[in-house]
């Protein structure tokens, strides 16, 4: 391999590290549906995996046929800044459907009073909640958080890697195949373990938390912290 390479696999490695540190919507959105989903430690691993895979190669399948057709760079950049508008607005949308959702089901299952008769005709005034171990799931429940995965999948497709396409892969393509494959490789490999690693860090920090109280209102400050972060992607550019 050339020097060229070999700086650019450094600078894929630095790149994929910092943009995903900088950019909220690499690991916020995990964080908070692993905890207000209790999604095992496994399905948080795919979910963050499968969506920073198809973060990365949304850009790469962006970058090659642009680099196959002869596409001028400036012309991707600008279908890149597209991508990037439609991402901030999807996560906006979501976070701001999910925080209603979660406040709807939070103030659901707020503790309430049942009265219950027992076999000799007397009344009892139970107040209980639907939270813990013996939560009601109901299907409006179960349809929304089977689905949010996905949600977050798609959003992540559009989400683009802006550095990828100027500073790596067209550099690499100058120099050769291989090149460009070791490029593309190393930044998507630094990308999604940062997004692990910042995922669970994140995921340990909640645990520190005395959440207990607050349990029932995961699901709208879930949607809440979704929703500032496609905010500030939109806003600062993050």
């Amino acid at each position: 391999m050339s020097e060229e390479i070999y700086l650019l696999l450094i600078t894929a490695v630095s790149i994929g590290f910092i943009h995903t540190i900088l950019g909220p919507d690499h690991y916020i959105p995990f964080i908070v549906m692993s905890k207000a989903g209790k999604w095992s430690k496994f399905k948080t691993i795919w979910i963050t995996v499968l969506s920073g895979t198809g973060h990365v190669l949304s850009s790469v399948l962006l970058g090659a046929i642009g680099i196959g057709f002869g596409v001028a760079l400036h012309e991707l950049e600008a279908i890149e800044s597209s991508r990037g508008e439609i991402a901030a607005w999807l996560m906006i949308t979501f976070g701001l459907i999910y925080f209603i959702w979660g406040l709807k089901r939070a103030y659901k299952n707020k503790k309430h009073t049942h009265f219950h008769s027992d076999e000799n005709g007397v009344y009892h005034n139970l107040e209980h909640d639907h939270m813990g171990e013996n939560t009601h799931v109901h299907k409006e429940e179960k349809s929304i958080t089977k689905i949010t995965p996905w949600i977050i999948f798609t959003i992540f497709v559009f989400g683009p890697c802006e550095a990828l396409i100027p500073i790596l892969m067209f550099p690499a393509a100058n120099e050769s195949t291989m090149g460009l494959l070791l490029v593309i490789l190393t930044f998507g490999l630094s990308t999604i373990l940062t997004m692990l690693a910042a995922v669970f860090i994140g995921i340990t920090g909640f645990k520190i938390i005395p959440f207990k109280r607050y349990e029932r209102y995961a699901h709208a400050m879930a949607g809440l912290l979704i929703l500032l972060s496609g905010g500030a992607i939109r806003l600062l550019g993050l």
